[in-house]
């Protein structure tokens, strides 16, 4: 993966001095980048360029306090403050991480990433509010007024940051898969004693790498840890700047942060709905960005990032990630019993989702195809012949293999799908070793 930082005019805030230090900061971390062989056979060399970019990033820092002092940007003190957080806090931690790992490969990827991403995303967000881009802030509204703010403040933001337009296309997301999907969690203190306010957003892959990775010239289309971290970085900024619209959140420092398993991140909405809950989709996929009030996990959901284990912690996410490759089955049944119970018969062998109604059933099939579909014939509203047929109207659904669960097997109802080309039908009443069988001989003739 060839990292580095490309820069394009529409980086520019139309400030020279500011323009000209961020063009020289994006030179460096993309000369760091390269110098990987070197990283690897001479640690001095590292060293050094640590130093040199260190300098540069100070000075510009107070350049361009003193610019924003000169013309009274009102933002000055939170301007200054982000600084501070990175000269006093991010920097020092990966410094100290990079001396205990005898600056290794690993370590130095991980100083560039940050690097690149807090670069990236005060470049695009914060640097930008200088010049005046930035939009009105949100003043004392009503719950359905936040949210349509949220939006605009959303799609806004994804358009002035990557050039992606964003649509909203739905307002109550559940957490559905998305793909082979990053899932992201960032806890704030509030200024309300020991509330906090929780941000996790789901990401397509592809999103990440089409914009941050884009930004940094990557020439491959998977994450990596220095992808990963540059994506951390430019997501907790475009957060930070989310939430400056609405001065009601009083969001203090970042508490904690995890990258989550879809498991994980699924037992979210499980224990308890998000009161903001929204899905964008883009030129380049789905991302979703859902804010939870206080008091919601009882549970701890995943290990903090800290500064002390950033680099293992990522590095054994993109390992389990790499290793999720089970067959996907989606299980479709208005039963909780049901579906939770043949979540847990097949899971040890396949990674299962579940859906609860035909509608919703469609909506995660179109987020996250799965290789199996198993379907339950007699459900309200939509059922599951209705579901099969909305989904062979579609091309690219015309083929996906699914299996009918039901509690009646008489000939009038076999015959009524015959044209749909289920794959099979399974009772309800069999023994749950013959259902976990029967999926197993579809894979496995499937394989064959």
């Amino acid at each position: 993966m060839d990292n580095q930082l490309i820069w394009k005019d529409e980086y520019n805030i139309g400030v020279d001095i500011i323009d000209k230090e961020h063009q020289e900061l994006f030179a460096i971390i993309g000369k760091l980048f390269g110098l990987k062989e070197e990283k690897k056979k001479n640690p001095r060399v590292c060293q050094e360029g640590v130093k040199y970019l260190k300098e540069h990033t100070m000075g510009h820092f107070e350049n361009e306090e003193l610019y924003m002092a000169s013309i009274g940007y009102e933002d000055l003190e939170i301007h200054r403050r982000l600084h501070r957080g990175f000269r006093e806090n991010t920097l020092p931690a990966l410094e100290q991480e990079m001396e205990r790992e005898d600056y290794s490969p690993a370590s130095v990827d991980h100083f560039l990433g940050v690097c690149a991403g807090w670069l990236i995303g005060h470049t695009l967000t914060e640097d930008r509010a200088i010049a005046g881009e930035k939009m009105s802030k949100w003043v004392d509204l009503l719950p359905e007024e936040e949210l349509t703010a949220m939006k605009v403040v959303i799609t806004n933001l994804v358009h002035n940051m990557f050039q992606m337009e964003a649509k909203v296309v739905s307002d109550s997301y559940n957490g559905e898969k998305l793909g082979k999907g990053v899932y992201y969690r960032l806890v704030y203190d509030m200024d309300q004693g020991d509330k906090q306010w929780e941000v996790v957003m789901a990401f397509e892959e592809r999103i990440l790498v089409n914009t941050v990775g884009k930004i940094m010239g990557v020439q491959s289309d998977k994450l990596d840890i220095v992808l990963i971290n540059a994506s951390r970085y430019t997501v907790r900024q475009f957060v930070w700047r989310v939430m400056q619209h609405f001065p009601s959140l009083k969001l203090h420092e970042l508490k904690e942060e995890n990258l989550l398993t879809y498991d994980k991140f699924q037992g979210v909405f499980e224990k308890k709905k998000p009161q903001i809950s929204l899905l964008f989709n883009t030129d380049e996929g789905y991302f979703s960005y859902c804010v939870i009030a206080p008091h919601l996990l009882e549970e701890g959901i995943g290990t903090p990032i800290a500064a002390d284990n950033a680099l293992s912690e990522i590095g054994r996410y993109l390992r389990k990630r790499e290793k999720a490759t089970k067959p996907k089955v989606l299980v479709v049944d208005d039963s909780a019993t049901i579906r939770q119970g043949i979540k847990n018969l097949l899971s040890s062998s396949y990674e299962v989702s579940v859906a609860k109604s035909g509608v919703a059933a469609i909506r995660a099939i179109t987020l996250d195809r799965p290789d199996l579909v198993m379907l339950d014939y007699e459900m309200p509203v939509c059922d599951g012949r209705h579901t099969l047929e909305m989904l062979r109207s579609e091309e690219e659904f015309a083929d996906l293999p699914v299996i009918f669960l039901t509690s009646r097997n008489d000939p009038e109802s076999v015959k009524k799908v015959l044209d749909l080309k289920p794959e099979g039908y399974l009772s309800k009443y069999l023994k749950p070793t013959e259902i976990k069988s029967r999926v197993d001989q579809f894979f496995m003739k499937k394989r064959s």
